[in-house]
């Protein structure tokens, strides 16, 4: 069965497969993985990322790679204000798919303290006017937090849309943030069948509001956990979440791959391949 995915979340620059990272692209180009996208998370880190997916870019047989560089909420502590220049700086001078990835996160106890959290939402809020004024979408990372983030959006009047990432809210937030033109961002966490607020969100919504992603090295999916509960996930990996998400919806793999795929170019403006 051929199929066409689109990876749109992967961290898959990181030193976690500097040793075999074109081996694992092309096994996960031979399991229909077309396209990936790289996400950017602390501005240290931003050299490296451009460099990764340039390096990609020159590669044969592996998924094309698009770039999104932004500053994560869990390490607000390490952002400087000089950071959301850098950031500038990349979407200035390279072709960024979108700006991520960005939002707020309360799952610690730490990033609920009045100031930090602040500091969230103040670099949240510069990232989406910076993604206002280059016309792109963002890549949303949030955590207990979804009241908040829906808020701001609102309150910036942000029409770019994107990708809600992981998705771990409820139905209503998530159908909140389909009518502000995001769509919803799915992993490995689909093929846990105990994960049942996800599910029942996927069965509230439909396809027609989802992509597929595998936040690789993280989010792996409980059918490749075979080393251990923190084995290493890979863009190949992408499949099992498509079967995990088709058996959910009760829709044929084929038919599902084919709307994720038209879903993914939409969420991220990119002209769908003919």
């Amino acid at each position: 069965m051929s199929l066409q995915l689109f990876d749109t979340h992967t961290h898959f620059d990181i030193p976690d497969f500097d040793i075999d990272r074109i081996a694992l692209a092309k096994q996960a180009k031979r399991h229909g993985v077309e396209h990936l996208v790289l996400i950017g998370f602390v501005a240290e880190r931003f050299p490296d990322l451009v460099q990764c997916h340039h390096h990609l870019l020159q590669q044969k047989d592996i998924p094309h790679s698009h770039l999104a560089p932004g500053l994560h909420p869990f390490y607000i502590e390490e952002h400087q204000i000089e950071h959301v220049a850098a950031l500038e700086h990349l979407l200035r001078s390279h072709a960024c798919v979108a700006i991520g990835e960005i939002g707020l996160d309360t799952f610690l106890k730490q990033h609920k303290q009045p100031e930090l959290f602040l500091k969230q939402q103040q670099y949240f809020e510069l990232q989406l006017e910076l993604a206002k004024s280059y016309q792109k979408p963002i890549l949303l990372h949030i955590r207990k937090a979804h009241a908040d983030v829906i808020k701001i959006l609102k309150q910036h009047q942000f029409k770019q849309g994107g990708i809600a990432h992981a998705f771990s809210g409820g139905i209503e937030e998530a159908k909140a943030l389909i009518n502000l033109g995001f769509k919803i961002g799915i992993t490995g966490q689909v093929t846990n069948l105990n994960a049942k607020k996800l599910h029942s969100v996927i069965q509230a919504i439909g396809a027609e509001h989802l992509v597929i992603e595998t936040d690789c090295p993280d989010m792996t999916p409980l059918c490749c956990q075979i080393e251990q509960p923190r084995t290493r996930n890979t863009p190949a990996n992408l499949i099992y979440v498509l079967e995990a998400l088709a058996q959910a919806l009760h829709i044929e793999q084929k038919t599902l791959a084919n709307i994720l795929w038209h879903n993914s170019f939409q969420a991220l403006q990119l002209p769908t391949p003919l």
